[in-house]
């Protein structure tokens, strides 16, 4: 016969209430959690999802929109946050809309009518009736990345702005004044960030903005390659070219090496999002790394107390700091 729930309570000594209240989602001590776990896993104990339901009106899932499955980024905020969320008895729905508004309406409007108890996403835009259905159904969500202005709801995102101003300046020091970007697309609040801090290390050092350096990409590897050919191309090409995304700078670095173009001797390069880059690159490159795991936890955590109707300090609004790693990639331009 399958083992009760009074089974778990008798075999780890505990009372119902607190292995209920665990099993819930909720909050017992560290010593109480190791004991109801080896419990039970010695009894094989199974959880009636639907019957907790029932009786709790909750799902234990929670949905995760993101714009890209293919993003490096998105799939390792999706793992961070699940790391998190599994602790708690809570499975994930991730639905991917392709960065495609309309597809990312569907796909919303598609979580929330599978009644999950709360959803962490990455939005395109910038429009507050976006996240209508989910005020209507008072599902708990946070916003990743990406902030929607005049929404009320917590938001956990990088401070892209002094990301990028930390890595142009960086190249400025180095002696460099024609620097190339290969940002994301327009109307993307990382990609209009990350832009800003470019722009302004060129006026707080006087230096003419080019619009022909400034390039925009849709996070793809083919964005990057594509964008670093036609900056080479240019009659009088860039000395130093920052990539604001992990998918560019592959595609970047692609570029360079099919060109055999030496890295920092002929251009000099920044890329973006995943320390991994130093090592897959020779020489090492330079990058500016995300506090990803950070993120994901903490926008998990964030979603966690929401679901259990704690409202201290909402809405937050979290700017995690990044770090610029440098490396071997960067150097003074080349003597013509």
């Amino acid at each position: 016969m399958a083992a009760t729930i009074k089974d778990v309570a008798r075999h780890a000594g505990l009372s119902i209430a607190t292995i209920s209240k665990y099993l819930n989602g909720g909050h017992v001590l560290d010593a109480n959690r190791v004991l109801i776990d080896l419990a039970v896993a010695e009894l094989e104990f199974k959880v009636n999802g639907m019957a907790r339901s029932l009786k709790t009106s909750r799902t234990m899932t929670v949905g995760v929109l993101i714009p890209n499955l293919e993003s490096i980024f998105c799939t390792s905020i999706v793992s961070n946050v699940e790391n998190v969320l599994q602790e708690f008895g809570y499975s994930t729905l991730v639905c991917d809309y392709r960065q495609d508004p309309v597809m990312e309406r569907r796909k919303l409007a598609f979580l929330a009518d599978r009644q999950i108890d709360g959803l962490l996403m990455m939005p395109l835009g910038n429009d507050p009736e976006l996240l209508e259905p989910l005020r209507a159904r008072n599902i708990p969500h946070v916003l990743i990345d990406r902030p929607v202005a005049g929404s009320d709801c917590d938001t956990i995102l990088v401070d892209n702005l002094n990301a990028s101003y930390a890595a142009v300046e960086h190249l400025v020091v180095q002696g460099h004044r024609r620097i190339g970007i290969i940002r994301g697309p327009q109307g993307i609040h990382t990609a209009e960030e990350r832009l800003k801090g470019y722009t302004r290390v060129h006026e707080d050092y006087n230096l003419p903005v080019e619009k022909v350096l400034i390039r925009n990409g849709e996070y793809r590897t083919e964005d990057g390659y594509g964008q670093m050919s036609a900056l080479l191309d240019l009659d009088v090409p860039p000395t130093a070219i920052f990539v604001t995304n992990y998918e560019m700078t592959l595609g970047a670095v692609m570029a360079l090496n099919e060109r055999n173009v030496r890295i920092p001797e002929d251009l000099s390069v920044i890329g973006f999002d995943n320390h991994s880059l130093t090592s897959l690159v020779k020489p090492p490159l330079s990058i500016v790394v995300q506090p990803i795991r950070e993120i994901g936890e903490m926008a998990a955590q964030t979603l966690l107390r929401r679901m259990r109707d704690d409202r201290a300090g909402f809405p937050i609004l979290c700017r995690m700091k990044t770090q610029l790693l440098l490396q071997a990639s960067v150097g003074p331009p080349r003597t013509p």
